[in-house]
């Protein structure tokens, strides 16, 4: 097989506009919209919608890469380096969970400068933070052969090979600059943002410049050229879409990897941009909700319901798996049976419980919105 980098029109990269010049109007409109509904809220909620798209983000990045981070560990980091000062401070032990947490900041303040290499060795640096194995904030230069590969060993699987590294700085020296020259305003510019996200993330992933964490870099990238394309950053977290269908995003980016020709990885890519962007509708919708929420019983709960509440709420849009139950309610307030029992029946009364099942086996429901 023959891989994109080999072949004779490597890197000029031919597709037709297909999907992406068909979703891109409604990208556009949908990104001024939630602009205009975020700069509606309050700065607390803004501040909170923020805070979730970049853990999540943070955390679905890791996990296509095999890597589990704690989401405490993530939000506590990541308030941290936004200065958002916290009553009881977690004491974060996960070095991977304070270098996702800088490179989330720096992907969104750092979004309108131009891409250089001093910025994605700094980018790999945070990554690496912890990792004792990785020569972070270089390009690789192993010898041997930079693969992409899954499957037990003896029957692995090669579902993509990089170039030696001795090509490495050059390559990178001619992505930075395609970089930088298709940037909005300039006379190379490609001004559909979703394709030159898309071409940022292939052309990256082709290189495969470091030792390790190539991916959340590329993803990092994408997203910087999203931001640009728009004019400023934008809520969206590519790699929960990506996560959700992980296997879709392999054979998509191996088939983009074989040929320059890339239609349908642009078409791909597109669908998965404009998904993420569903996603962060739905997320920005969830918190009008809650705010809705809170004014209508913040002057009826006690801090227990409170307490629970928020905890219910911390899992988004998705909600709280398996329903509140006693045991849980217990679990999370140190609060006995009976005052578990009255504090939730007090939220059926109030209609912000809806009880599920019967018996021994009753969960309760939030209901958010009305």
């Amino acid at each position: 097989m023959s891989y994109n980098w080999e072949q004779s029109d490597w890197p000029k990269f031919t597709f037709q506009e297909g999907k992406s010049g068909k979703l891109l109007p409604d990208f556009l409109m949908k990104s001024g919209q939630l602009s205009g509904v975020i700069s509606g809220l309050s700065d607390g909620n803004q501040t909170e919608l923020l805070l979730e798209m970049m853990v999540v983000e943070a955390i679905k990045t890791s996990e296509i890469e095999g890597e589990f981070l704690s989401r405490p560990d993530v939000m506590s980091s990541i308030k941290k380096n936004l200065g958002i000062h916290e009553e009881q401070p977690l004491l974060v032990k996960d070095q991977r969970a304070k270098g996702i947490a800088k490179l989330m900041i720096k992907v969104r303040s750092e979004f309108a400068q131009n891409l250089t290499e001093e910025m994605l060795f700094n980018w790999h640096e945070l990554l690496m933070e912890g990792n004792r194995y990785v020569q972070a904030g270089q390009w690789r230069a192993d010898s041997a052969a930079m693969q992409v590969v899954s499957g037990t060993i003896g029957k692995e699987i090669v579902h993509f090979q990089a170039p030696p590294s001795s090509r490495v700085p050059a390559e990178m020296a001619a992505f930075i600059s395609w970089f930088n020259e298709t940037a909005p305003s300039n006379p190379k510019a490609i001004n559909n943002p979703l394709i030159r996200s898309a071409i940022t993330h292939l052309y990256f992933e082709s290189i495969h410049p470091f030792e390790d964490g190539n991916g959340r870099v590329g993803r990092a990238l994408a997203e910087k050229a999203l931001h640009q394309g728009l004019g400023h950053t934008t809520l969206i977290s590519l790699s929960s879409t990506i996560e959700a269908k992980k296997n879709e995003y392999y054979n998509a980016l191996k088939n983009g990897q074989s040929s320059n020709e890339i239609s349908a990885w642009l078409d791909y890519f597109a669908d998965t941009v404009c998904h993420a962007q569903q996603s962060a509708e739905q997320l920005i919708n969830f918190t009008l909700q809650k705010v809705k929420f809170f004014n209508r019983y913040k002057e009826v709960l006690n801090e227990r319901q409170v307490k629970v509440i928020n905890r219910m709420l911390a899992e988004g849009p998705a909600g709280f798996e398996g329903g509140m139950t006693a045991k849980k309610y217990m679990a999370i307030t140190k609060a006995s049976k009976a005052t578990a029992t009255r504090d939730m029946q007090g939220l059926v009364e109030l209609g912000a419980f809806l009880p599920q099942g019967g018996g021994r086996s009753v969960s309760y429901e939030l209901v958010i919105s009305r």
